[in-house]
């Protein structure tokens, strides 16, 4: 069953590994269908080669309608952010889904679970993970199963969470799960194994236990990412801290809701190590260590701003607060658009003049105290201006900004150059509508530690007033620029 097999049916395609996954399955020509409740939470994320189809694991019926023609199946759904009865639903689902597959013919399910010794007494998260795996492989399929402990990548639900912790709490009260081993893996690494059992030339079902070289407790997770970021962290164990009471302060100090975090504790209370290394005997897949994983992830967080996050995953989505705006991993995001009745090129216009003399559409003599207490600091200022006028490109300095993308007249995204304690982007977009143009002004920082979170939210009501006046300001120089047009 090799790369040029016939159809690939996906699950989970809106999640954190499923999501990446489309995407390679897609670079290597294949013909994806993927199975979704909500469809058109993909349609904007697909390619041509890739079908889209409503069906829900726990709907029999609308699988049967769904899997025709399938030949592999990637089984990567699961329900743990539905309720306290999510292994009732992991249950039901992992037994529709096989009943449809051997009803329409499928030959291989490919299937990532969790690490942890089944003898042992294990949280109800993991196993319902491997209940899964049973069911799966009861079929009579072929059935390969990866189990993986924490998986280290931008956007993980495992590493956003330690990430948040780090990030947030100079001095760490830390239960006894804290020292719990367990053997990180790459998510990079994670998807290089799901694409290996794709290819697998041998029949019969096959269970095989994958993480990195270092075998580590959740700690020296924590304090290698501390020092990646150059965070001085203090930890402090205490024998005693009940994953209730854990779950209700994670859901106070990092993005987790506190009923996936509670799960989520469960489960690192039992060693997640791998026993069998008959994975790295039988895929030519060399994982990456911890300090390369992590190193990694803070690299493509920057690169890319995470393509998937776990939060994507439908089963624990949920607005999260908008007052000081929406928490991205380690970042905070604080968007707001303005539409107006002129073409995408005359909206752009006072984008692509931003800065310099042209100023920034608001508040000036605020703009200009910025750059005077960032000059008085040792920063840049504002004395730098702009190189020319009407034209911008990548590298430009305007300001205390420098340019670091600029695709006109769709987008220019900045990043600030000025004295923080973080990273600043701020970006512009121009999409079209109906009935003019949409400008989309979204500002992202990077917080480093308390320092910069308390930066942020100290400031926040001055930003916010700053930026919002820029957008308005921004709309009314374009739709002058819609009737300089007309009137021309």
């Amino acid at each position: 069953m090799g790369s040029s097999g016939g159809l690939v049916c996906l699950t989970g395609g809106t999640g954190y590994i499923g999501g990446r996954l489309l995407s390679l399955l897609e670079d290597r020509g294949l013909s994806v269908l993927c199975l979704a409740r909500r469809p058109e939470a993909l349609e904007n994320r697909v390619g041509t080669n890739t079908e889209i189809v409503r069906a829900d694991v726990l709907d029999r019926d609308s699988l049967s309608a769904a899997m025709r023609g399938v030949d592999v199946a990637y089984y990567l759904v699961h329900s743990m952010g539905s309720g306290e009865d999510f292994d009732q639903r992991d249950r039901l689902g992992a037994l529709n889904f096989v009943d449809a597959a051997r009803e329409c013919g499928v030959k291989r399910i490919i299937y990532l679970g969790g690490l942890g010794d089944a003898s042992t007494k294990l949280s109800k998260h993991l196993r319902s993970r491997q209940e899964v795996g049973e069911i799966l492989r009861g079929s009579g399929l072929q059935v390969i199963e990866f189990r993986a402990s924490i998986i280290i990548g931008s956007g993980s639900l495992s590493f956003e969470l330690i990430r948040a912790l780090v990030e947030r709490l100079p001095i760490m009260v830390c239960p006894k799960w804290v020292e719990t081993k367990a053997q990180p893996i790459a998510v990079e690494d994670v998807l290089d194994y799901l694409l290996c059992a794709f290819d697998f030339p041998e029949s019969e079902s096959r269970i095989f236990e994958i993480g990195g070289p270092d075998r580590v407790s959740y700690g020296e997770v924590m304090r290698e990412y501390a020092r990646q970021r150059g965070l001085g962290r203090l930890m402090i164990p205490v024998p005693v801290l009940t994953p209730y009471l854990s779950s209700l302060w994670l859901g106070l100090v990092t993005p987790v809701y506190a009923r996936i975090g509670r799960k989520l504790i469960e489960g690192m209370m039992n060693p997640t190590v791998v026993r069998d290394p008959s994975a790295l005997e039988t895929f030519p897949v060399r994982p990456r260590g911890l300090r390369a994983s992590i190193q990694r992830a803070i690299a493509n967080e920057d690169m890319e701003f995470a393509k998937t996050r776990w939060s994507d995953a439908l089963s624990s989505a949920r607005e999260p607060p908008h007052w000081g705006g929406q928490r991205f991993g380690s970042r905070i995001v604080d968007s707001r658009y303005v539409d107006v009745e002129v073409s995408v090129e005359d909206a752009f216009e006072p984008i692509r003049k931003i800065g310099g003399n042209t100023g920034w559409y608001y508040g000036k003599w605020l703009w200009d105290l910025r750059g005077f207490l960032d000059l008085m600091v040792g920063g840049v200022g504002v004395r730098r201006g702009r190189r020319d006028p009407a034209n911008i490109h990548p590298g430009d300095a305007i300001d205390f900004w420098r340019v670091e993308a600029v695709e006109p007249p769709r987008r220019l995204r900045l990043i600030a150059e000025m004295r923080l304690p973080g990273r600043v982007w701020h970006e512009l977009e121009v999409s079209e509508r109906e009935q003019g143009a949409r400008i989309r002004q979204t500002a992202t920082f990077d917080p480093v530690g308390l320092a910069g979170l308390g930066y942020w939210y100290a400031l926040y009501p001055l930003h916010r007033m700053l930026f919002a006046g820029m957008l308005r300001g921004l709309g009314r120089a374009a739709e002058m620029q819609g009737k300089k047009k007309l009137d021309g």
